[in-house]
């Protein structure tokens, strides 16, 4: 996996085909793998007063989430991200776009963000950029804010000795992320790592996803970290994709092939 150069470069450089809509293809589309798959996990958070998206892409799940918020700041690596955003959400006066370094959320104020959200793009990022934007998040979450991230738990399968895996990378994740690493980096930061989902992103070979929640000490929301090794999140896709294919417009259910191609690893 490739550092912050490589993603920026990447995701400016992607044709974009249809918005990032073609990566839910396995879930029968978009608007199935958030309202079956992504909201059931973060319902308990929403609505939210400002809602920080990080890597939002081109808005794939801007969308949703602009329903629930009174304010969404969307930060992005890529300028040609950030430009999609504001050229798509133009007719929202609530929503602004700004682009970063990758690392920072300095265009964001402090201790204003009430829900935090990265879903389907920080798994391309290493150890370095989730700990920055961790440390970030114990600046900008209000009292009582969350955050659920989505990122790579590769780095837990590699060997120490060798730094190679016991299977295909094949979803471009970040070698030296894992879910450890992250709740590592909650504490050093001051914050709670309140939960974790380990995931089979798209194999049956490893966990190689982590959904993980963060908050400060005290919030409502604030726990000991509890752990869920999810081995059957893909069938949980492919019964999603199977009610599409019944009550859907049939749209996306026909592209999911298309999740498996090497340029289109999980970016939305």
């Amino acid at each position: 996996m490739g550092g912050i150069e490589q993603n920026e470069s990447q995701w400016n450089s992607y044709d974009w085909p249809a918005a990032g809509d073609e990566w839910s293809g396995r879930w029968g589309g978009p608007g199935h793998q958030w309202w079956g798959s992504v909201f059931p996990r973060v319902r308990e958070f929403l609505p939210a007063g400002t809602i920080l998206e990080i890597a939002p892409g081109h808005g794939r799940w801007t969308r949703y989430l602009l329903e629930f918020c009174d304010r969404l700041i969307g930060v992005d690596l890529a300028a040609s991200c950030v430009e999609a955003c504001r050229e798509r959400f133009r007719a929202h006066p609530q929503a602004s776009f700004h682009k970063n370094d990758g690392l920072s959320l300095e265009m964001v104020p402090d201790g204003e963000v009430d829900f935090a959200f990265s879903f389907d793009s920080l798994v391309h990022a290493e150890r370095d950029v989730l700990e920055s934007y961790v440390h970030e998040l114990a600046r900008k979450l209000g009292p009582q804010g969350v955050g659920f991230i989505h990122h790579s738990n590769v780095g837990a399968y590699r060997d120490a000795q060798t730094g190679k895996l016991p299977f295909a990378n094949a979803g471009w994740r970040g070698l030296t992320m894992s879910a450890a690493l992250f709740e590592q980096f909650c504490g050093e930061a001051g914050l709670c790592c309140i939960g974790q989902e380990l995931v089979n992103w798209k194999t049956e070979a490893a966990l190689n996803d982590c959904l993980s929640l963060l908050t400060r000490p005290g919030s409502p929301f604030a726990r000991p970290n509890r752990v869920l090794e999810n081995g059957g999140f893909m069938d949980e896709a492919a019964r999603l994709a199977r009610l599409a294919g019944l009550y859907g417009s049939g749209g996306f259910g026909a592209r999911a092939d298309q999740a498996d191609e090497p340029a289109r690893a999980g970016r939305g």
